[in-house]
């Protein structure tokens, strides 16, 4: 087993719980997988592996995938029917009634939130409470290794070098008086990571004057818009090194194609670059301060400036999201306006800090990526604090 018992134990009762269940069936739960340290393996038959808050922890498995679980500690009890099968449940819960399970109230944490609703009524049917397990999983799933930090920080050296190495592109193709569209300067970023040890999810963002509006832009070959002097560019950048628990790194910045930017331009650039810092300076200070500080509040912080400004309703996105193996992963989110995110930010854990302003005709957003350690959080990579200019 990868995660200390004792350690989930111990937490489990400082909740107040009396244990975590864990469930999958058709890996649908990757939670799972990755807080147990289990291969996914074939699961064609509904498994549980409840940790207690004391004792020791009990396996339920199918007759017919009886080894699924075999690397894990604890007791094995074997089911065929369905009637077995919640008999079964019922004795590996034992009196524990408090349940965390991968659920979340409402859905207000979607990461969190995969157990079937199917699932969450038949442990309910056993006369049991069934609570959200998303605490625990930030603390046992989302937290980095110094591992991984640093490999995030290899990450991260590569991904800044990049950033600049793409508005230096943008300027040698316009002058040398070629074309260039906003898919081909994607596809150039995606060469950079490949030739650089980098991969990612999804391809970067590369927007365009308006489309710089719309925060999930995607340019398509054959439908994306050129670039050309004038232009307002905002590139948005993630990848994570090509490793096994590599985490990501994830940053945006802005341009314009000009010798310098307009004032409407610079004045809301200037809007998101204080709300950026404020909420950095916050989470930085509550660390320092020793203070529990939840994503919602960090949040607030972003969005009363922007809201103080006057451009409330044009920043439409959470302030940030976790970031882990995954882009968006499943520590707490900066974030009180998609969910009412109240996790607490845990030392070992990254985010990113993204607030923006999407005006019709442009958009701007300014991202960092955030670590919290025991003492202090701060940025992990470069800063941006002035537009990008491309002369041509």
């Amino acid at each position: 087993m990868s995660v200390d018992l004792t350690a989930i134990q111990n937490e489990l009762r400082e909740q107040g719980l009396g244990g975590w269940l864990f469930y999958d069936v058709f890996h649908r739960d990757p939670l799972a997988y990755r807080v147990l340290g289990l291969e996914a393996g074939l699961v064609t038959r509904r498994w549980y592996y409840f940790i207690p808050a004391q004792g020791e922890p009990q396996k339920l498995v199918h007759r017919i995938e009886s080894s699924r679980l075999d690397g894990l500690r604890g007791g094995r009890r074997l089911y065929a029917s369905w009637e077995e099968q919640r008999a079964g449940l019922k004795e590996i819960l034992g009196s524990a009634q408090r349940i965390a399970m991968q659920y979340s109230p409402l859905n207000a944490i979607p990461y969190v939130s995969l157990v079937d609703a199917g699932t969450v009524e038949l442990v309910r049917s056993l006369g049991r409470e069934v609570v959200s397990s998303a605490d625990l999983v930030q603390r046992f799933e989302a937290r980095w290794s110094a591992e991984q930090l640093a490999m995030h920080q290899t990450a991260g050296r590569l991904v800044d070098e990049i950033m600049a190495a793409t508005f230096g592109h943008i300027g040698e193709e316009l002058r040398a008086g070629k074309k260039l569209t906003e898919y081909d300067l994607q596809q150039w970023i995606l060469e950079q990571f490949a030739g650089r040890g980098l991969v990612t999810e999804d391809p970067p963002i590369v927007a365009v004057n308006a489309n710089s509006a719309n925060p999930h832009y995607e340019p398509q070959a054959g439908r994306s818009h050129e670039i050309r002097p004038g232009a307002w560019v905002l590139l948005d950048l993630w990848a994570k090194l090509q490793k096994p628990k590599a985490v990501y790194y994830d940053i945006t910045w802005v341009g314009c194609v000009s010798p310098k930017p307009t004032a409407r331009q610079q004045e809301i650039f200037s809007i998101v670059q204080e709300a950026r810092d404020r909420a950095v300076r916050a989470v930085g200070e509550a660390r320092r301060r020793g203070e529990k500080l939840c994503g919602f509040a960090v949040d607030d912080v972003a969005r009363g400036h922007i809201r103080a400004c006057g451009y409330a309703d044009y920043f439409i996105h959470r302030t940030g999201h976790s970031i882990g193996t995954e882009i968006h992963s499943t520590g707490a989110n900066m974030d009180n306006l998609e969910t009412h995110d109240d996790r607490e930010i845990l030392p070992g854990t990254c985010f990113s800090i993204e607030p923006g302003i999407y005006l019709p005709e442009f958009g701007v957003r300014l991202e960092v990526n955030v670590y919290a350690d025991e003492q202090d959080a701060r940025p992990t990579g470069r800063v941006q604090n002035e537009i990008v200019c491309i002369s041509v």
